[in-house]
């Protein structure tokens, strides 16, 4: 089963313009995301998919893969999908391109989650959601069922804790997914439902279909660069790491 890594990545981000090519300890952010995706041995191949000609000559200037894509989509997941109509594979992973800090063993949690369970279509991951995140609307929060697969998506601090229980704490959505390639054409193709235009969360369409989300859990999700006040601090982590 041949599995590769997508990363989507764009010059026209709202709150941090430019940011995959912002340097890092002297590298632009999107290659130490690539460097992080190569060293997953199982990834068989790992591309960026833009639309800027700036990401795309700065990736291949650095040994990477890149491919050109539209300009009109308007989700990282419709960048994603025309990127793997062009490739061979089975398994898509989907990898932020504004976490330089993401984990390896994070990407194969999911990854795992696929190979062993040919029933699923797709999977993600979650944390415990820290307590100073739980009212914050771009904390995305997760339920899920008693198998791992996720109920149901909020920017609500979802379940309500009228009546805490330590096996249902309130969990924060890591956005890192991973697809069966033929379910992530379909899914790029599906209509946009109501609660994914109701919550502003384009996970929640595969739910509304019916289909599964496998959910991965890990300890603390990584710091991703939206800010510059991100920015400096993950400059501070990874020159303190070399």
């Amino acid at each position: 089963m041949k599995v590769i890594a997508i990363i989507p990545a764009r010059l026209a981000a709202t709150r941090l313009p430019r940011k995959p090519l912002l340097s890092i300890a002297g590298k632009p952010m999107i290659q130490w995301v690539w460097e992080k995706a190569t060293s997953v041995k199982t990834l068989e191949g790992v591309y960026v998919a833009t639309p800027d000609r700036e990401i795309f000559d700065a990736v291949e200037a650095f040994g990477g893969k890149a491919i050109m894509t539209s300009d009109s989509h308007q989700s990282g997941t419709d960048r994603l999908a025309e990127a793997a109509e062009t490739l061979n594979s089975d398994i898509v992973v989907n990898i932020q391109g504004d976490e330089p800090l993401i984990d390896p063993n994070s990407i194969l949690l999911p990854l795992n989650a696929l190979l062993d369970n040919p029933d699923i279509p797709m999977a993600s991951l979650m944390c415990p959601c820290p307590e100073k995140e739980r009212d914050n609307p771009a904390c995305v929060k997760v339920v899920c069922d008693r198998f791992g697969n996720a109920l149901y998506f909020s920017r609500h601090g979802i379940p309500y804790q009228r009546n805490p229980d330590p096996e249902m704490p309130i969990r924060q959505h890591v956005g890192m997914y991973v697809y069966r390639r033929d379910f992530l054409l379909l899914y790029s193709r599906m209509e946009r439902t109501p609660l994914e235009r109701t919550e502003g969360l384009e996970q929640l369409r595969v739910i509304e279909n019916g289909y599964k989300i496998r959910m991965c859990a890990i300890e603390k999700a990584p710091l991703s660069v939206d800010t510059p006040k991100d920015l400096e601090g993950v400059k501070k982590i990874l020159l303190q790491s070399r």
